[in-house]
């Protein structure tokens, strides 16, 4: 199976929801079966039909998750240094609105852009990769074509 690339605290915040899935999520959605089961006729119960479709999620996040963690690969972006790679903390001025705006580039498990972290199969992630502060990019965006300047590239 191909490997996952991920920073610690993507790992860690995945790792997090896995426990909070299982020793919380997972036991109170088997209560709220058990309470609807008490109220008699299951084929008109919408209590228990909701508690199953919801017990249904969860034990299919906890699966991905499982299965994302089991090939994680984590790195360390503070021991790298250099051009924009995984982990780069981007710091880019939209050279047509002068907007500022500062992406981590993450893996795709861990990928959340109102957060900031930018996943490394985006247009604008692998148009970044291997490029320097001062560089120029162009993106292919569903809004049309954007221009970016890298102002600054930092690992921590």
């Amino acid at each position: 199976m191909d490997k996952i690339p991920m920073t610690r605290s993507g790992y860690a915040a995945l790792e997090r929801e896995l426990g909070e899935l299982k020793s919380k999520e997972r036991p109170a959605i088997i209560r709220q079966i058990a309470e609807a089961r008490e109220h008699g006729d299951l084929s008109e119960n919408a209590e228990y039909h909701a508690a199953r479709e919801k017990q249904g999620f969860i034990e299919g996040r906890i699966k991905e998750l499982e299965s994302i963690l089991s090939r994680a690969e984590q790195i360390d972006p503070a021991k790298l240094s250099g051009s924009v790679k995984f982990g780069a903390i981007v710091h880019l001025v939209d050279e047509d609105t002068d907007e500022e705006r500062t992406y981590q580039i993450v893996g795709e498990a861990e990928a959340n852009i109102e957060s900031g972290l930018l996943n490394i199969r985006s247009p604008l992630a692998r148009a970044l990769i291997g490029k320097d502060v001062g560089d120029s990019v162009e993106v292919a965006t569903p809004g049309g074509q954007r221009s970016y300047e890298i102002l600054a590239i930092r690992y921590e």
